[in-house]
C-alpha cells in the first residue's frame, strides 16, 4: 500500500459524547493537539520508518479474515501519520507549503473511528512482525488520545469508560458494592477474604468482569491465598483494575485509575500488588505504571499468572494432578506485549495436564477479538465474529479437552462467541482450575 493510496472507510454511526457543542474546527485542533502531544522521538521514527512491506497486514485477524486493505494496521494511522508530516515532520514546512499532504478533516476523523476502534484490539501482532520495528499498536493508542480529545469514541466505549470515571467501575462495582459482593462470597462459600487490612504482604486486585460476571474468581482467589499462607487483603480504595481510560484514550483516566491502585498499595505497605485476570490491567499498572507514577512502582506488579506460577515454584502452591488434555489461550496483552508467556505453562506442568498447544501460540498467538474495547462496541460485533473464527479452528484442532486462558475479558468473548455460534467449548479460568485442584497435603 502506497502513502497516496486512498481507500474507502465506510463511516461509522458517530457520536459526539461530552463535546455536542464543539465546531469541527475546534474537534480537529483538540484530535490535532492531543497527537502531536504525544509525539516524541520514537514515534516520529516510527512514522517516517514504514517500507510498504505488508507484513503487519498478515499478522492482523481482522485483515486475514475479511481480505480487506483498509484493515491493514498501519493504514489505520493516515490520518494522523498526515498530520505529523504537516505539523511536526523535519519536512514540514514543504508538505504545507506544496500541500503534499493535505489538512485532514473532521469527516476523515469520523471515517477512521471505525479502524481505530471497531477493527483495532491493541494486540500488538502486527508491531511484533514489523521488519522495521514500528510499534502500531502504540501509535494506535497514541491516536486514540485524539480521538477522545475530539469527541470520536464509540458511545458504548465512552459510556463504560465514563461510568468507571465517575463512579470507580466501569460495570458499576462501586466499593459499597465490593464490598457487599466480599461480604456475600465470604459467607456463602465459607472462605476468609480479608478487607481493608491497615498491613498486609499482598494486595489483591480485580476486573469488573470478576466482580460482577465471574465472581468465582474472587472465591478461587482467597482460597489459593489462604492455602498458601499468605498475608494478604483487599481494599475498597483500591481494588479495580479494569482500565478503561487506556481503552478509550483518556489518558487522565488512566491515570487516575492506576493512582488508585498505587496508593492503595502504599497504604497497606504491600509488598506485592497482584493483578487480575485482566490483560490489558497488566499493561495498564506494570508496564505504564511508573511512567504514570513518575517514580518506580513502591511494590512488585504481578499478573495473577504470575503469581501462581511463584507460588507453585517455591512450593507454597501444592496442586493434585488433573487428568486432562488442555489448550491453553494467550491473552495478548500478558504474554505478546507483557512477555509473561512462560508462567501459565508453569502451572500447567504442576497441574499435571497434557498440554496442547495451539498451531500460533505464546507471542505469536491470535487475539480472541474482544480486546482493546472491542467486545463493547455492537456495531463491530459481526467483523469480531469473523475474527474469533481463527480461534475456534485453532483451539478445535487441538482436541483438547479443556480450553484455559488467564484474561477475564478474553473468556467474556469466548462466552460470546459460543454463544453466537453454538459452538460446544467453554473458555476455563486457569486461576479457577487452580483453585478447583488444590493439593489437602
Amino acid at each position: 500500500m502506497t502513502g497516496s493510496t486512498r481507500l474507502t472507510v465506510e463511516k461509522p454511526d458517530v457520536r459526539y459524547d461530552k463535546q455536542g457543542e464543539a465546531s469541527d474546527a475546534e474537534r480537529l485542533e483538540a484530535a490535532t493537539k492531543a497527537f502531536v502531544k504525544d509525539m516524541g522521538r520514537a514515534a516520529a521514527v516510527y512514522m517516517e520508518s514504514c517500507i510498504h512491506c505488508g507484513n503487519c497486514a498478515e499478522a492482523c485477524h481482522f485483515y486475514v479474515q475479511t481480505g480487506d486493505p483498509k484493515y491493514t494496521p498501519i493504514w489505520k494511522l493516515e490520518p494522523f501519520k498526515q498530520v505529523y508530516k504537516r505539523e511536526v515532520g523535519p519536512f514540514a514546512w514543504v508538505y504545507r507549503a506544496l500541500d503534499l499532504k493535505h489538512e485532514v478533516t473532521v469527516g476523515e476523523l469520523e471515517e477512521w473511528q471505525h479502524l481505530l476502534y471497531d477493527s483495532c484490539t491493541v494486540c500488538g501482532r502486527c508491531s511484533m512482525v514489523c521488519p522495521m520495528g514500528i510499534d502500531i499498536a502504540t501509535l494506535i493508542s497514541q491516536a486514540r488520545h485524539g480521538m477522545f480529545a475530539a469527541g470520536l469514541v464509540p458511545h458504548e466505549l465512552w459510556a463504560v469508560a465514563e461510568r468507571g470515571h465517575r463512579e470507580g467501575s466501569p460495570l458499576g462495582a462501586t466499593p459499597n458494592v465490593f464490598k457487599e459482593r466480599v461480604e456475600w462470597l465470604a459467607d456463602d462459600y465459607e472462605v476468609a477474604m480479608p478487607l481493608d487490612r491497615p498491613a498486609a504482604d499482598v494486595l489483591v486486585t480485580f476486573s469488573s468482569i470478576e466482580i460482577m460476571k465471574y465472581p468465582q474468581s474472587l472465591v478461587a482467589t482467597a482460597k489459593i491465598l489462604n492455602r498458601g499462607g499468605w498475608s494478604w487483603t483487599l481494599s475498597t480504595k483500591g481494588y479495580e483494575a479494569t482500565n478503561f481510560g487506556l481503552l478509550s484514550g483518556n489518558a487522565g483516566w488512566q491515570r487516575e485509575t492506576t493512582l488508585k491502585l498505587i496508593k492503595a498499595a502504599i497504604a497497606c505497605n504491600a509488598k506485592i500488588l497482584v493483578l487480575p485476570e485482566c490483560g490489558h490491567a497488566y499493561t495498564a499498572l506494570r508496564w505504564m505504571g511508573a511512567n504514570v507514577y513518575g517514580q518506580p512502582l513502591p511494590c512488585r506488579v504481578l499478573h495473577i499468572s504470575e503469581f501462581l506460577a511463584e507460588g507453585v515454584q517455591t512450593g507454597r502452591i501444592k496442586l493434585k494432578k488433573l487428568a486432562k488434555s488442555v489448550t491453553f489461550h494467550d491473552p495478548c496483552q500478558v504474554s505478546r506485549r507483557g512477555g509473561a508467556v512462560a508462567a501459565p505453562r508453569v502451572v500447567l506442568e504442576a497441574l499435571g495436564v497434557e498440554l496442547r498447544e495451539t498451531q500460533d501460540h505464546g507471542s505469536l498467538n491470535w487475539c480472541c477479538g474482544g480486546g482493546g474495547g472491542v467486545v463493547t462496541i455492537h456495531r463491530a460485533d459481526e467483523l469480531r465474529y469473523k475474527a474469533f473464527e481463527i480461534k475456534m479452528r485453532q483451539l478445535d484442532a487441538t482436541g483438547a479437552d479443556i480450553a484455559a486462558t488467564s484474561c477475564a475479558n478474553c473468556r467474556q468473548t469466548f462466552d460470546d462467541g459460543q454463544a453466537h455460534f453454538k459452538w460446544d467449548r467453554t473458555m476455563h479460568s486457569l486461576l479457577e482450575l487452580v483453585a478447583e485442584n488444590l493439593s489437602d497435603e
